[in-house]
């Protein structure tokens, strides 16, 4: 090409590109975060606690929208039919990304296949508690009295499928013990009655009893997490008490439609753990009693799929069927 040809292509280059608009900048519109169940529960709580500081990164807008409903399902299912462009989001739990696949027979959206995951953000474990009148004050004394009494322990729940119920589930598995489920409409509810010796024994998240422990209103038998906590130096993790491989923790995640561009995904990704990890952050969390975890997409996609078979196995083991 001789160089007049050279400079009247050149020129013709740049027209064209000035003439095509510049592409956005991503985010450059509000982000909608959907929280799959009502005010005040810890997803909630999550997505509150971290998304001022996804506004002051991103220089946008992060609206939470509660969409609660079927155990989360319906957010979550929202999620799934979202536009992938990053405009939408979500916080779940270890119900709506794991437990529910697992559940429910002909559930309304897929987490394995529906979603790209951006960060497991918090944890927490469930402590087992029992009532004050209760007989048995360790994990021994329980699975003693359990086995000397067939089926006679009640144990209280925020609702069957719960990770608090699953937990219980696969605390008879592991002892070989039986007991009868008393599943509730909500945490609150089972704590009162627990606390009320209307019922045994319960796994409770932390947050949620660690009051009602300090105060004696409730025995912490032990936790399920793979370490002490440091609010109950004394209390025995699960494995301290002789039940083996019993880690169970609640967690709360963010993830995006399945299709979401991969930059967006990666952007969304470290600006959630840059924020989770800010030391203002993580000290509200940790007084909210979560643990931070802000791992990376791979991890958490990796953990999800484990936490998928375990509950598999565990609600298949009790024949444990809903709707």
């Amino acid at each position: 090409m001789t160089s007049p040809l050279r400079a009247i292509a050149a020129a013709a280059a740049l027209a064209l590109a000035a003439a095509l608009p510049a592409a956005a900048k991503y985010p450059d519109k509000p982000v909608t975060v959907i929280v799959p169940f009502v005010p005040g529960g810890s997803s909630d709580i999550t997505a509150r606690a971290v998304l001022p500081g996804m506004n002051k990164l991103l220089g946008q807008t992060f609206l939470v929208e509660n969409k609660p409903g079927a155990n989360g399902s319906i957010g979550a299912q929202a999620l799934a039919r979202a536009t992938p462009d990053g405009y939408t989001m979500m916080v779940g739990s270890i119900g709506t990304f794991a437990i529910n696949q697992a559940l429910y027979k002909d559930l309304s959206y897929n987490p394995s296949k529906d979603f790209k995951f951006l960060t497991m953000a918090v944890r927490n474990p469930n402590v087992l508690v029992a009532s004050p009148n209760f007989p048995a004050a360790s994990v021994a004394e329980l699975i003693a009295y359990a086995r000397k009494n067939p089926g006679a322990v009640s144990y209280a729940s925020s609702g069957t499928g719960s990770s608090d119920h699953l937990s219980a589930v696969l605390f008879r598995q592991k002892t070989d013990t039986s007991g009868v489920d008393v599943p509730y409409r909500g945490g609150g509810a089972a704590i009162s009655d627990l606390m009320g010796n209307q019922v045994n024994v319960s796994f409770q998240n932390l947050g949620a009893v660690l009051n009602h422990i300090k105060a004696g209103k409730l025995k912490a038998l032990a936790t399920t997490g793979d370490q002490r906590i440091p609010d109950l130096p004394d209390v025995p993790t699960m494995a301290q008490a002789g039940v083996k491989d019993m880690i169970v923790y609640s967690w709360q995640g963010f993830a995006v439609p399945a299709a979401t561009p991969a930059d967006i995904v990666s952007q969304l990704s470290d600006s959630l753990r840059k924020t989770l990890r800010d030391p203002g952050v993580e000290k509200t969390l940790h007084g909210l009693g979560f643990e931070v975890v802000a791992d990376s997409p791979e991890a958490f996609t990796k953990f999800q799929q484990a936490e998928v078979k375990r509950w598999q196995d565990v609600i298949a083991k009790s024949n444990i069927k809903l709707e």
